[in-house]
């Protein structure tokens, strides 16, 4: 059955788009919702007179997950939990802790939908989670758990950076 998104739909589309769905789904979840109508000559007709709405509408989300993702990606974060005599947790570190640390240590406010993490993180160190802004839009992040320190980045990368062009330079040298 084919229908019009009023919104964004993981995995399907976003506001605007004219997508297929199974019938069921559509009655029973989408229409009652209003997260969908269905795709009748007369929607379609009053979709095109929205489209340059929905366009603006999508350059400013796209425009702030952008700025979102440029705040967070490669950025660390602390999350406490309770840890037992062998490293592991007790429990594991959720989506909701993760959320809540971002808005706590970034000030970014993140939907705990929007964080995704291939297992669940039940040991201490450091793990690398990705956050979905919008649509294709990701950050990567790496959280750190219990008392692993936060390392310093920039100081190494400039050493290596000044070890490298001597170097070089020294190998230029003999080959002239």
């Amino acid at each position: 059955m084919k229908v019009i998104l009023m919104g964004e739909l993981r995995g399907k589309g976003g506001e605007g788009d004219i997508v297929d769905v199974a019938q069921g789904f559509a009655e029973n979840y989408l229409f009652p919702n209003k997260i969908a109508q269905p795709a009748t000559p007369g929607n379609i007709k009053q979709l095109e007179q929205r489209r340059r709405n929905i366009e603006k509408r999508e350059a400013e989300r796209i425009a702030k997950a952008q700025e979102l993702k440029a705040q967070v990606d490669g950025k660390f974060i602390k999350v406490d939990a309770k840890i037992g005599d062998d490293g592991q947790l007790f429990g594991s570190v959720t989506t909701t802790m993760i959320a809540d640390a971002l808005k706590a240590q970034l000030g970014v406010e993140v939907d705990r939908k929007r964080v995704e993490h291939a297992a669940a993180i039940k040991t201490v160190g450091r793990h690398t989670v990705t956050i979905n802004f919008y649509r294709d839009i990701n950050a990567e992040i790496t959280v750190l758990v219990g008392d692993v320190e936060e390392p310093e980045p920039e100081p190494e990368a400039e050493e290596a950076e000044g070890e490298e062009a001597p170097a070089e330079e020294a190998a230029e040298t003999p080959a002239e």
